[in-house]
This record gives C-alpha cells, structure tokens and sequence, in this order.
C-alpha cells in the first residue's frame, strides 16, 4: 500500500481502489511503525470507501485496530449523500471523560488518599455487570435518556454550573426514546452511576507541571492541585443500541449496493428511515452516558465532602470540563470554503474546538475548549486546548487518550496483579480494582506512551498543551 509521509507528524494514504477521498494518518515515525501490527490502516482505508466522505479519512496518533471503523478514526459525512455507521461510533456510545477540579493541594490529599479510594471504590459500583446504587422504572430511564443532564438538573443531582462545562451542554435534541429496545432499557436502568470495566476508570490525580500559565489559571488550575478523573460511558445500554442496529442495518446495504468490508462494517445512508432511528437512539444513549458521569460526579462530591467535613463546593469541586469520544453528531464544518452541515463520526477521538467557536459556552468559548487526553493509570494524562487548525484539518477533532498496542489477551498473559500493584507502588500510585485479571489488561505497558501522542497532536497543530497530570489512585473495573 502505497503511504507517503508529509510532515514529520502525518502521513497520507492517496486515493487507490474504491477510495472516494485521501486518508490521513497523524503520528510520529514511532507511532506510525506500531499501525504495521494491526489492521487500523486497512480499516482507515475501508473507512475512505465510504459513500459520502468529506475531505479525509482521519486516523488519530492513538489509532489501533477497532471494530470497523479503528479506534481512533474520525470521518464527516455529507447529510445528503453520506453515510452514518454504528461502527464509526463505536459499542460503548459516548465513552467519555470528565475531569473535577479542586481547591486541594496534592500535600492534604496524599495522606488521606487510602482512605478516599476505599470510600470511592465503595461508592461508586466498578466491573463487568455492576449495578448502581439509584434504582429508576423503565419509564423513568427513557425520560431521563430523552432529558440528558437536563433530567439531573431537574431531580438534584446537577447544578446549571455543570451543564455549562460539558459537550453539548450533556444533551442531544435528536435523542428520542422511542428507538431504543425494551432489551437496551433493562440493560441500562440499573446502571446508573456505574463505572463498568475494561478501560473505564476513576482517577485521583495532582497537576504536575503548568505549560500554559495563563490558559491554566482561567481553567482553574495549578501545581500540586488534586484533580478527579471519571471515564465511563453507556455501558450496556450503548452495547445493545449498537447491536440492535448494526443487525437492522446490515440487509438495507444490500439495497443501497454499499459493500460490507467486515462483519460489524455496517453502513446506510443517513437519509434511510432506519438511519435516523439509531441516530435517535444513539443521542438517546449518548444522554445517558452524560447522566452516568454526572451521578459518579454526585458520588465522588459526596465523599470528599465526608472526608474533608465541608460542602462540596467549599472544596472547589466544579467540572474543568467532559467530552464525549465515540459519538456522531451533526456539525457545521468548511468544506472547499463554503459552511456545511456534516455528520461527523469520532469513533475513539474526542472534540478539540478553539477559542471562539459558537458552539461553547461563553466560559469555554472565551478560552478554547479543554481538551481531555488520558493516558495510562500510570504515566499520567493532559489537559490540552483545542486549535484553529483542528477545525481546518479535522474536523476540531484530536487524540482520546494513549491508545492500546497489546491486546487485552497478550496484557493479561504477561502481567500478573500483584508485580502490576507493586509497580504501580513503586511510581507512589495505588490501585484499587473490582477483577484482578480485567486491571492487568490495562497494564502501562499494554498501551501507547501518551507523551508520544500528545507531541504528535501538538506538533500537528491540532491542540496545544496547557497541563500535565500524575494519577494517585486509581479505580479500575
């Protein structure tokens, strides 16, 4: 496959065989040489296939094989001609990241963060099947899925201060209950406040180096402050909408005589009535995920309020920001100089909007949106803003964390929990998990160095740098 590379942090696959358009690559010579033990690049290739696509397909510096679209790929789709895939989206809709901020220094936490982690890890339910501790009717699930943080703010569990720092304001308006099974329901109603498994994770973490001062200060942030990490999603309630239709979708590309490049590379036209159902209940799910953060938020305030005997907000205790990285959401983007209206899938690929774009709230508008780069739970994570020349190339779009570059089977065969405890020990982080083997297949070594990513995603101009974080703790599922 003929791959050239143009800049020292992107290369380019031109158009070949059934390509309608480029795709593009961001990575490092070293990131890029990692692509070669997987099928991301042939999937990317499959991705720029597909009826509709504008300007490029876009693999991420963290791209790695996924199911059909790679984790790590972003692609906008014309709203007439185009496509919508679940598998651009991914199973787990709106996976995502939110970060809490403090007014605690690292030096009153550390002697209390044993303590902390026990109470989060009893708090807040973690691993495969966990069920929350707030119990809601089937009826009630489908409101709040139509509501988004909305439905919080109503019931308590939110203030107009968190709806200001998250994407979309923690709400889809395309959501509509309607189109999600009575399977996907069940599977969703008890999971509310529920962390999950596999690479899901409640951090506690301290700012350990300012590279942006003035950037830093208006986000709040400064050395040695404790800060919480939540990454979770929809859970099962995502799973099953993603499997309900990719099995709904897959006869209709027969009609629409669209190839099927792998079993789960499903793709319809998003003028198709079957389409806009899984669009409804992707938002709808999407919805969800946003409450799940939110009522980890609710429980994280809650014991630090405990620990410390004052109010959570007396703690400082406000959303920096939450950005959601397996979505598809419909956006205004330029396209050959003139505005358009695309769908634009991140699938393992988070939003990064500057300064400026209308689509922030006044606060996030004014500086640049965060940008929420995770690594692994040991090497630490960034906070990144978002560039003018994100919005140029890619559809303000950037990295969602560190990417893996072992399989969760080859992690689990080579690290054993307890030299993974005592390793962890050892770079003074704890870590606290519900199943040993599931913490082994996030391993550090399972996963992409972040700083490689994070100086591919600076160098490219897609994001600059304002923070980097050291985890403390760590709660795995």
């Amino acid at each position: 496959m003929e791959i050239e590379r143009i800049d020292p942090f992107s290369y380019i696959i031109p158009v070949r065989e059934g390509m309608r358009v480029p795709a593009r690559i961001y990575a490092s010579e070293s990131l890029f040489s990692l692509l070669h033990e997987d099928k991301s690049i042939e999937q990317l290739v499959n991705v720029a296939r597909q009826p509709g696509i504008v300007k490029e397909a876009l693999g991420m510096p963290d791209m790695h094989q996924g199911f059909a679209f790679p984790i790590g790929g972003v692609a906008a789709f014309d709203i007439d001609e185009g496509i919508v895939s679940p598998g651009g989206v991914g199973f787990d809709i709106n996976c995502g990241v939110r970060v809490i901020l403090t007014s605690l220094d690292e030096k009153i936490v550390r002697p209390e963060i044993e303590s902390i982690g026990k109470k989060l890890f009893a708090r807040v339910p973690s691993g495969v099947g966990s069920k929350g501790v707030l119990k809601v009717s089937a009826k009630e699930a489908r409101k709040a899925m139509d509501n988004g943080l909305r439905w919080t703010l109503a019931k308590g569990f939110a203030e107009n201060i968190d709806l200001e720092s998250v994407e979309s304001g923690g709400y889809l308006e395309e959501a509509d209950e309607r189109a999600v099974s009575e399977r996907a329901i069940d599977r969703g109603k008890e999971e509310f406040g529920t962390l999950g498994a596999g690479n899901h994770f409640l951090e506690i973490s301290t700012v350990e180096r300012i590279f942006d001062p003035a950037r830093a200060k208006a986000y709040g942030l400064f050395e040695g402050q404790v800060l919480i990490w939540i990454h979770t999603g929809s859970r099962g309630l995502g799973h099953q909408v993603a499997t309900d239709y990719i099995a709904r979708m897959r006869p209709r590309m027969t009609h629409y005589k669209i190839p099927l490049y792998e079993h789960d590379f499903v793709s319809i036209p998003i003028s198709d009535p079957i389409a806009k159902e899984y669009l409804s209940a992707m938002a709808a799910a999407a919805n969800f995920a946003w409450i799940n953060r939110q009522m980890i938020t609710v429980a994280v305030r809650e014991v630090f309020a405990q620990e410390f005997g004052e109010p959570w907000d007396s703690l400082g205790m406000r959303l920096l920001y939450d950005v959601a990285h397996n979505i598809a959401k419909f956006e205004t983007h330029i396209v050959e100089g003139m505005e358009k209206k695309l769908l634009v899938h991140r699938k393992g690929a988070t939003r990064a909007f500057p300064a400026g774009h209308p689509e922030l709230s006044l606060h996030a508008r004014e500086v640049g949106q965060p940008v929420l780069l995770p690594g692994d739970m040991m090497r630490g994570s960034y906070i990144l803003v978002g560039g003018p020349r994100a919005m140029e190339e890619s559809f303000g779009s950037v990295a969602h964390g560190a990417g893996r570059c072992m399989s969760r089977k080859a992690a689990a065969r080579q690290i054993q929990f307890d030299a993974l405890s005592d390793q962890m020990r050892a770079h003074s982080v704890i870590l606290l998990a519900a199943n040993k083997r599931l913490a082994c297949e996030e391993a550090p070594l399972a996963y992409k160095n972040v700083n490689d990513v994070v100086e591919t995603v600076s160098g490219a101009g897609l994001a600059s740098l304002v923070a980097r974080t050291k985890p403390l703790l760590v709660i795995k599922g």
